[in-house]
């Protein structure tokens, strides 16, 4: 090799050199420029108080999340109160998330991990974005596969890798750098059913309860005197099934719901039962519930109407220096009744989904309400 062609040989490796020196530095400024660095927040710069609308979006589902005046609404439920400490707790977890992991992936891979684009073919991640009052976006990721660990619990090599441990993350922008952050995200679902407030009608203090189809005299009358005491037939005819009663009473107390169905038409969806409680309390909760067409769900709708008594009837032989305590806490207790009701009225516009087992110790038949004789 002569001088002049070792002097080009030098030449070429500087070129190379340079250009690799280059698109690494590259690399590293698209790298840092996505938030990813290991140890890093996720999204720096992300301010929950500036969040207001959340959408979430998977292969099947949709969920809007929209901040009100005075709360959260689920926009695919007609506007529906939305679970504030759910979407709360969420958010903050964005803002503190760290990066444990990141890798390039090709875009040919990304349905390996989930995080291909929601309806756009298998592999599909959910997507998730944040915005402000203005529409803009403060943050938009696609959130893939879940990342496994073995169990703790089984210390034998041959256990399986089956405990939620992080998540697999494609950040807007970043193009195919793909990060692992060690929360599973599990709450991160885009069905909206998951997304409503919880709270719900309270059917306490319940003095009769009568069960039939709307429109005709009830199957069954059930009935106390006072608050603990025994439940009994309403006009005799028969011994009443006390566990069947109490059943029946507590599922009515207990009622919880699943989802909520805006458009559902329910004087088509089957035989409609109408459920009537009244309280020792002067309200009245009035229940509506039809099996679904598909399906082993009901549909539930309820009213509550009535006011709860202004004035404590004083008990027998209660001593002077014990009214003014008692009356005090009679006002609050009523009080808080009030806005209870309150609350409960604003609920009984939506029509609700609960599943059979809350809703099947409502609909028995007069026969298994009565007590069965015991064989000698």
């Amino acid at each position: 090799m002569n001088r002049r062609q070792f002097l080009i040989l030098v030449i070429a490796l500087l070129v190379l050199g340079g250009a690799g020196l280059a698109v690494f530095w590259q690399d590293i400024a698209a790298y840092r420029a996505s938030g990813a660095k290991i140890g890093g927040q996720l999204l720096p710069g992300f301010k929950v108080a500036e969040v207001a609308l959340i959408r979430l979006k998977d292969a099947k589902n949709q969920t809007t999340l929209v901040k009100k005046e005075n709360h959260w609404a689920v926009e695919e439920r007609a506007g529906y109160p939305a679970d504030f400490q759910a979407l709360s707790d969420l958010t903050v977890k964005f803002a503190e998330l760290k990066v444990t992991q990141a890798e390039t992936v090709g875009a040919s891979l990304l349905p390996r991990l989930d995080l291909a684009e929601p309806g756009k073919g298998e592999g599909s991640g959910t997507l998730m974005e944040f915005k402000d009052s203005g529409s803009k976006t403060l943050a938009s990721l696609i959130l893939g596969k879940t990342v496994l660990k073995k169990d703790p619990v089984n210390p034998l090599p041959s256990a399986q890798n089956g405990v939620p441990a992080g998540r697999y993350l494609l950040l807007s922008g970043a193009k195919d750098r793909v990060v692992v952050v060690s929360d599973p995200l599990g709450a991160a679902e885009a069905a909206p059913g998951k997304w409503l407030s919880k709270d719900f009608f309270k059917a306490d203090r319940i003095k009769t309860l009568a069960v039939g189809p709307e429109g005709a005299a009830p199957r069954w009358k059930i009935t106390r005197d006072v608050e603990w005491g025994q439940w009994k037939f309403a006009g005799g005819g028969g011994e009443l099934d006390a566990s069947a009663a109490v059943g029946a009473v507590n599922a009515l107390g207990d009622l919880s719901f699943v989802d909520v169905a805006p458009d559902a038409k329910v004087e088509n969806a089957g035989p409609m039962t109408a459920a009537v409680a009244e309280t020792f309390d002067d309200l009245t909760y009035a229940l509506k519930i039809e099996k679904q067409k598909s399906g082993g769900d009901y549909y539930l709708r309820f009213t509550v109407s009535g006011e709860p008594p202004k004035v404590r009837v004083p008990e027998k032989g209660e001593k002077p220096e014990d009214r003014a305590k008692r009356d005090k806490e009679f006002a609050e207790t009523r009080k808080k009744l009030v806005d209870r009701i309150g609350r409960e009225q604003a609920l009984a516009k939506w029509t609700y989904v609960i599943p059979a087992k809350s809703a099947e110790p409502l609909l028995k038949e007069r026969a298994q309400m009565v007590a069965q004789k015991k064989k000698k």
